[in-house]
């Protein structure tokens, strides 16, 4: 029996982390979040 594959994909910049979960092999998007303005009072995380 093959067990599901996931890969989580991290990109983090000065302000702002993005993130996506990819169903292999297919390379199908389960999940996909940003966070902006990180350190600021207006920081905001977003699901897509």
């Amino acid at each position: 029996m093959n067990k599901p594959t996931h890969i989580l994909i991290i990109n983090s910049g000065s302000s702002s982390i993005k993130m996506s979960l990819l169903a292999m092999p297919s390379e199908q998007e389960i999940a996909y979040a940003t966070v902006e303005s990180i350190g600021e009072e207006d920081a905001k995380l977003t699901w897509h």
